[in-house]
């Protein structure tokens, strides 16, 4: 594979993640706050996240599928690891590496909402530019990307290149296509 353009450094991730660390510590201060990291890509942005929030937080994962080893969204959405908790009253956040075409994010959020949390808000830590998608409402935001096939920092390419401190774009010669 050819790692294309640095998109975002190290230092600008953990930035980025600071000031939402900051702005969630704020606005759920006081509040039981729940982190659900959307498992595998969120798991690195969450850790980071949560170190950033000065507050105590809880911890549960999903597992969803809407990819295979495609690079696009197939649009149809499994559940492979649910939640552990019980969410009914609880402050919940959804934590995602990057919000692509939203329709796995639409379908989770609306099975959460019937699960009643005191709350559901969404973290991204990247939102790529120049899609189609469902409104969704994403409180906290980091970064804007090209609609380009990106890897590290969590996300990866058929499973490999998460552990990249950084995120980049994979030239198309190395993407598989669907």
């Amino acid at each position: 594979m050819n790692i294309g353009e640095v998109l975002i450094t190290a230092d600008e991730i953990d930035a980025k993640l600071k000031e939402m660390g900051d702005a969630i510590t704020e606005d759920y201060r006081g509040k039981d706050l729940l982190l659900i990291g959307i498992l595998k890509g969120a798991f690195v942005v969450m850790a980071d996240l949560a170190r950033h929030i000065d507050l105590p937080v809880e911890f549960d994962f999903m597992a969803v599928s809407s990819y295979g080893s495609a690079t696009k969204s197939s649009g149809v959405v499994r559940i492979l690891k649910d939640l552990d908790q019980e969410i009914e009253g609880r402050h919940v956040l959804i934590v995602e590496d990057i919000v692509d075409t939203g329709l796995t994010l639409q379908y989770l959020l609306k099975n959460l909402q019937v699960r009643k949390p005191a709350s559901l808000g969404l973290a991204a830590l990247l939102i790529k530019d120049g899609i189609e998608r469902p409104p969704l409402e994403i409180k906290y935001e980091g970064f804007h990307i090209p609609n380009k096939f990106v890897v590290g920092y969590g996300l990866d390419l058929d499973g490999k290149y998460r552990n990249l401190p950084y995120v980049a774009v994979v030239s198309d010669a190395t993407v598989p296509t669907p």
